[in-house]
């Protein structure tokens, strides 16, 4: 069976309080999972969760991906540019004109977010997080498509966009140039399989649709790494 989206990890110098950031900017709950890290879930339960593990990497260049978050309005906009701002979070240059209409941010560890204006069609009932807009070829928006069972919303220009049929964040890729990679990656993807599912069965699909194995164990621990074709890191859990 197809692998689900279980969570977006982001690597944290401290867990915890990059979870409180990111749970008072969105409204998200603590997930008191048995796993390893620090997890938020939306209050509905629906979805990915974002988890927060360890890592101490020193940041080098922009991350590979980031949040876009959707307004309903000017006044949510700020309200929200507002509350990260309260809770730690900072105003970030990236080259971002005056006349654009959204907000860049810097959560407290530094990885950059956008709040995006209201009347933006293409975020339009996706939630609070509209997006993670991710840099990454067609190709790699393509394997993310067969790999999660998600269809493309967008293919054009090297440009591509994958939803699941569940509605909700928007995964996107903005096609060429890709700068290159230094070092791992602060977030990446976590899949699960459904319980009773056969990982190896799986891993050796998702291998046949472009990703690298990582590890050269048997694939017995508790997740298992993996690149996809541009070369990120993901990981694929043991089915529970």
């Amino acid at each position: 069976m197809t692998s689900q989206l279980f969570a977006i990890c982001f690597h944290a110098t401290r867990p915890s309080d990059l979870a409180r950031f990111w749970s008072g900017v969105l409204g998200w709950e603590p997930d008191d999972g048995p796993d390893d890290g620090i997890a938020i879930l939306a209050p509905d339960g629906a979805g990915f969760r974002i988890r927060f593990v360890p890592g101490g990497e020193p940041r080098t260049g922009r991350n590979r991906a980031h949040f876009d978050l959707t307004s309903a309005s000017p006044e949510q906009q700020r309200q929200t540019v507002a509350r990260a701002l309260r809770t730690g979070g900072a105003h970030l240059d990236v080259g971002q004109l005056p006349e654009e209409g959204h907000v860049v941010l810097a959560d407290p560890d530094g990885n950059e977010f956008c709040v995006i204006e209201a009347g933006n069609a293409f975020l339009a009932d996706t939630g609070v997080i509209g997006a993670l807009a991710c840099d990454g070829t067609q190709a790699v928006g393509y394997f993310w498509s067969e790999a999660l069972g998600w269809p493309l919303v967008w293919d054009q220009d090297q440009e591509t966009a994958i939803q699941s049929p569940d509605g909700g964040t928007k995964i996107t890729w903005g096609g060429p140039p890709v700068a290159p990679k230094s070092g791992t990656n602060r977030l990446y993807f976590e899949l699960a399989l459904p319980a009773g599912a056969d990982r190896k069965t799986e891993l050796d699909r998702l291998v046949a649709l472009g990703a690298t194995r990582v590890d050269t164990g048997g694939g017995d621990g508790d997740r298992v790494t993996l690149l996809d074709p541009d070369g990120n890191e993901f990981s694929v859990r043991a089915p529970r």
